[in-house]
């Protein structure tokens, strides 16, 4: 689990060159507040942290069906599967890009925006951590892959932990953008962009031996199918 956490912060760290793109107008216009540094820096910590706060969420309800596929011995099966996802969505990503152009996401999509409009009329904290929270509901295929991880590690504790560690991985160049503006040149964003598929790769990887149960400790554990059914009905009263 060790290793998935570790690969989750990476993919947080080195996906949020990407998520530049999309969320950095959004960061760069914060309603913040002028009066002073201390204001400026805990209005973009709200902002960063009501995204993090999303992404638990999503791990607990990500890891709820997690949980219950294990239940039923299916965790192994699911972690391939999704290592295999994963591959194919950094091997073909515009495969995966029609997802984001059907009804449903344009809809949810454009409620978000409208109520992302209204909070940025708001100067306040309480304004600043929901549109963080909304921001975290944005359709982004960086979250749909880290959403995987935490979908196959079958635990609602690992699940909440993978997506708060992928948060907490685009903390650093979120925060940065929102406070500092734009301070990184974009030739210098391409190239730390660059290694994000490797990061990919290799988490892929992890839930591919992970789901093998080949019996290598941290990496690919044997993983023994629950037998709660059987040890429910043998249990003495």
């Amino acid at each position: 689990m060790t290793q998935l956490l570790i690969a989750a912060f990476m993919m947080g760290l080195l996906g949020s060159f990407h998520c530049v793109g999309m969320c950095g107008p959004l960061a760069l216009s914060l309603p913040l507040k002028n009066d002073g540094v201390w204001s400026k820096f805990s209005g973009t910590l709200l902002y960063n942290a009501g995204r993090v706060v999303t992404y638990a969420a999503f791990g607990l309800v990500f890891g709820s069906i997690g949980k219950s596929l294990a239940l039923f011995g299916y965790q192994q099966l699911l972690s391939i599967l999704l290592g295999i996802a994963i591959i194919f969505f950094v091997v073909l990503p515009k495969r995966f890009a029609a997802f984001n152009n059907n009804n449903f996401v344009l809809k949810m999509l454009e409620k978000i925006r409208l109520s992302l409009g209204n909070l940025f009329l708001q100067e306040n904290n309480s304004s600043l951590f929901s549109i963080g929270l909304l921001n975290g509901l944005l359709p982004c295929g960086l979250v749909y892959m880290a959403a995987a991880g935490a979908l196959a590690t079958g635990d609602l504790k690992s699940s909440v932990a993978f997506m708060v560690f992928f948060g907490l991985g685009t903390l650093p160049m979120m925060w940065s953008i929102a406070f500092f503006g734009n301070y990184i040149s974009i030739g210098n964003r391409q190239t730390i962009r660059k290694a994000y598929p490797y990061i990919m790769m290799m988490m892929a990887c992890l839930l591919i031996l992970r789901g093998m149960g080949l019996g290598i400790p941290y990496v690919s554990p044997a993983m023994e199918k629950e037998k709660i059914a059987v040890q429910g009905c043998c249990a003495k009263p």
